[in-house]
Parts: C-alpha cells; sequence; structure tokens
C-alpha cells in the first residue's frame, strides 16, 4: 500500500443506513424476493449513490409477513465527520413507480431476529408475542420441542405417501418454513 493509500484509508470509517420504500417482491409476477445484488444494482442506478462505496453486502428483510414491503440495511464507507451519511440521510429515490427514503441507524452487526417468535428487527426480551414459536415450522412451541409437537414429524397415514413419526433423537428431515417470507429455508 503507498503512502498516500495509508493516509486516506485512516480517515475512512462506517456510516450505517436503512432504506424503506422498496418492493420484496420487485420482479413482476414472480414470487423471487429482492436480493443483495438487487440492492447493489438499484443503488448504482441512482445518481445520489455517485460517489458512495459499500463497507459490506447490502442485508434486505420483508417488513412482514403480510406486506410486500423490504427494509433495507447499508453500510457505507464515510469520513470520520459522517458527511456522505449526512448527505443521504431523509432523501428519497425512485424506483420505477415506489420512493424509497434513506434513514440513518445504529451500529448493526446483523439485523437483530428475536429467538422467541423468530421475527427481525427486535430483541428476544423485548418480544411482545405470548408464549414461543418453533423456528421450524412455526408452531406454538419452542423448537427444541419441534419434533414432539410439529405436525410434520407425527404419523399421518391419511395421506399418500404415508408420513412416519420422526424417531426420538433424530433431527427433524422436513424442509424449514420461515416465519417471515414464508420460504423454505
Amino acid at each position: 500500500m503507498s503512502k498516500t493509500q495509508t493516509t486516506s484509508t485512516s480517515y475512512k470509517s462506517k456510516s450505517y443506513l436503512k432504506i424503506t420504500g422498496i418492493l420484496f417482491y420487485p420482479h413482476t409476477n414472480s414470487q423471487e424476493w429482492l436480493t443483495s445484488d438487487d440492492i447493489e444494482m438499484i443503488l448504482k442506478q441512482n445518481q445520489i449513490f455517485d460517489n458512495i462505496s459499500l463497507a459490506s453486502k447490502p442485508r434486505v428483510i420483508k417488513v412482514s409477513s403480510k406486506s410486500d414491503m423490504s427494509i433495507t440495511w447499508i453500510d457505507i464507507w464515510d469520513v470520520q465527520s459522517g458527511k456522505n451519511a449526512k448527505m443521504l440521510i431523509n432523501r428519497c429515490f425512485n424506483i420505477g413507480k415506489y420512493i424509497a427514503t434513506i434513514w440513518g441507524a445504529n451500529m448493526n452487526p446483523g439485523i437483530l431476529q428475536c429467538k422467541n417468535c423468530w421475527k427481525w428487527d427486535h430483541a428476544t426480551f423485548s418480544c411482545r408475542v405470548q408464549g414461543s414459536k418453533c423456528v421450524k415450522c412455526n408452531g406454538p412451541y419452542k423448537s427444541k420441542n419441534h419434533c414432539e409437537f410439529g405436525w410434520c414429524c407425527k404419523d399421518n397415514d391419511k395421506i399418500n405417501p404415508l408420513r412416519l413419526k420422526t424417531k426420538k433423537g433424530d433431527p427433524c428431515p422436513h424442509t424449514f418454513k420461515c416465519s417471515n417470507c414464508q420460504g423454505d429455508h
């Protein structure tokens, strides 16, 4: 690294932003959701991001299971005064017929995910859900009890092919159902 590169890098810090107003399913007539690559392409197409460098991959979540909108967190390289972030905060930009808004955000090494209801953007201690939800099937029991109470791990002789009970101590062999997007991950 040259001396000029060392000098310019030493003054860099990260700023943290959140973008709202972008569709979670941006592709017409498709159930494909928004990816970090899609966000990077959107940012490259908007001139307000011309001199902005991302410090990490954007992180995208669905606002809620009943919403078609997303929240995106981006970390940008900035100067110590936060000049780049200040220039972007509270600005809006168009994505097709939608208007996205940029907000300031706290340092967020990852997006909070509650270990009680498995929803994003709040911690377990502040969860408002009474009881627990299973991470595997969203059932009303703790994840450690999934094989005991989960419908997918119980015998069912009324379907074809027959579903046999998962043996005690074996992990669930079935596909998970995400409580946020209802996807199979």
